[in-house]
């Protein structure tokens, strides 16, 4: 049984990072975050030691460490400005490290952050959760395969509505959250690398608070694609629906189905991570620098091979 501490408890992923840990039979011994509604850890860890304070957070994780009470891995959930100093914080308190997506905002942090691995011996562990869907697997085992240089066509769209009060948290604020493409983009970015390999061309045509769009060519494929967290650009066919939510990633005219499977993607994660299979920092750098770029490109416009929602 290893020993967790998890930062960031209130958020809305932690709930899955603490059933992970309970589903591999391992245990909670510290949590901390600012905000104290955390009564959904008695669902998982009541004996759980809490704090508010990051100081006293810091004071009960170096006590443990001096009692023997090792801390083996600090899970990091809290919002994204936050991760680069807290996996440092992990590392040097003599843990290894399981960061939720995006790892880092920059991509000369993952620089830094290997420097601090080097130093320590800990390791930096992410949740790519995608890479470990079966579904996922599997098309990228047809990808690299296939004998054809011709490169797949592929539209993603990503809409998920967001209310007014996201604009007043920390997502709305770019410097915390690196915008809405970091914010809920990343992980597709990833995918993309994952399944079609090197990224060749990055190309944003329009960028807005709540949405953004562009080109992305990658060695085995051309993808077009839309994010965004305003209502209004659900297409009507979804709205009539009722939906507030639409998610289509079609490759060649064909959509790629992969809503089941995702309810034990951490678990999985987390079953990868004890087993010594982890996704390290190298594995993050390609999905950070797209978002980064895309964060720092100057949109182009509707020119060029842009994505059909942005005609309506």
């Amino acid at each position: 049984m290893k020993n967790f501490a998890l930062i960031g408890v209130s958020g809305y992923i932690a709930p899955r990072h603490m059933a992970a840990i309970k589903e591999t039979n391992n245990d909670l011994i510290a949590a901390l975050d600012p905000n104290d509604s955390v009564g959904i850890i008695d669902s998982y860890f009541p004996e759980t030691s809490f704090f508010t304070e990051f100081e006293r957070f810091d004071r009960h994780v170096y006590k443990q460490r001096r009692k023997g009470n090792l801390i083996d891995y600090i899970s990091i959930c809290s919002p994204n400005y936050l991760h680069d100093s807290q996996i440092r914080f992990a590392l040097r308190s003599g843990s290894d490290a399981i960061c939720e997506k995006p790892l880092v905002l920059n991509p000369w942090n993952i620089d830094g952050l290997k420097e601090v691995e080097e130093d320590t011996g800990y390791k930096v562990n992410t949740i790519l959760q995608l890479r470990v869907h079966p579904s996922i697997i599997a098309l990228r085992k047809k990808v690299q395969q296939q004998k054809s240089d011709k490169k797949h066509e592929v539209d993603l769209s990503y809409i998920t509505s967001r209310g007014k009060w996201y604009m007043q948290s920390w997502k709305g604020d770019i410097k915390k959250s690196g915008g809405i493409a970091t914010n809920i983009g990343v992980h597709f970015f990833d995918m993309l690398h994952f399944i079609f390999g090197e990224l060749q061309e990055n190309i944003v045509h329009v960028s807005t608070e709540t949405m953004a769009a562009g080109y992305l060519e990658y060695k085995n494929a051309r993808v077009r694609w839309f994010l965004s967290a305003d209502f209004q650009d659900v297409p009507k066919i979804a709205k009539e629906k009722g939906q507030r939510t639409y998610r289509s990633i079609t490759i060649d005219g064909e959509e790629l189905e992969f809503s089941d499977g995702f309810t034990d993607l951490h678990n999985r994660s987390y079953e990868e991570i004890l087993a010594g299979r982890g996704f390290g920092l190298e594995e993050n750098r390609v999905a950070i620098e797209t978002v980064s770029k895309i964060r720092n490109n100057t949109p182009v416009g509707l020119k060029g091979d842009y994505h059909p929602l942005l005609k309506e």
